[in-house]
């Protein structure tokens, strides 16, 4: 049975992204997936590497829980909204507090990067009050390019898929039922993927992967 961890990124328990998130671990849980859910906003720790690389910083309880999910999953998946061109900062300080150097990656004499998290999938689920066209073409999609390449790739991650609901903020209440009962769709065909790839090779192997590849399903255009 395939293990997906849902994190949800949103600060605020009642926005659209946390409703997201619940449909989604929901729905993979019904389609014979075991779920672990983390909420961000309900974690203890410190967002903030004071030392940034150049010492320690001890991990909080509720860190190390979320390392041991990391380390059990299958499957990654990531819901948070885009605020100024990047995310909230409660999800890049976990970002920082959790993807320790030597644990989520490491150099090699080349100074090149190495993810550790290799024979594991993710997906990033967006939300945004810009419109596709707008993110794409003047922005160059800076979110998607922080989470799914410059983080979850970077650490070995692949495929790394990104599904995008916008605009948000001038979305009617139907459309947004379609998104809502989008991800439920989202979240069965990521876990029959999982059931097909487990299928073929069996119990999942932490190897060292190229972090370069990514396969985008955006919606809300």
């Amino acid at each position: 049975m395939p293990n997906i961890l849902v994190i949800n990124g949103h600060p605020n328990p009642e926005s659209f992204t946390s409703q997201l998130a619940a449909l989604y671990a929901d729905a993979a849980q019904q389609a014979g997936a075991t779920v672990q859910r983390i909420n961000l906003h309900a974690l203890d720790f410190d967002p903030i590497l004071h030392l940034g690389y150049r010492g320690t910083q001890e991990l909080e309880p509720d860190l190390k829980e979320t390392q041991k999910a990391l380390d059990e999953s299958d499957h990654l998946v990531i819901l948070a909204p885009l605020w100024w061109g990047s995310t909230p900062a409660l999800l890049k300080g976990f970002f920082d507090r959790t993807l320790e150097a030597k644990w989520a990656y490491h150099y090699d004499d080349h100074g090149l990067p190495h993810g550790h998290f290799g024979g594991r999938s993710a997906r990033f689920v967006m939300t945004a009050d810009s419109p596709g066209w707008y993110l794409t073409l003047l922005q160059g999609r800076p979110t998607v390019k922080q989470v799914a390449q410059s983080t979850l790739r970077f650490c070995g991650f692949k495929p790394v898929s990104v599904t995008r609901y916008s605009p948000v903020r001038t979305s009617s209440a139907a459309k947004r039922q379609q998104w809502l009962d989008d991800v439920q769709e989202v979240a069965k065909s990521d876990v029959e993927k999982l059931h097909t790839r487990n299928a073929k090779t069996g119990k999942k192997n932490k190897t060292k992967q190229n972090p370069f590849l990514i396969r985008e399903e955006l919606l809300g255009r």
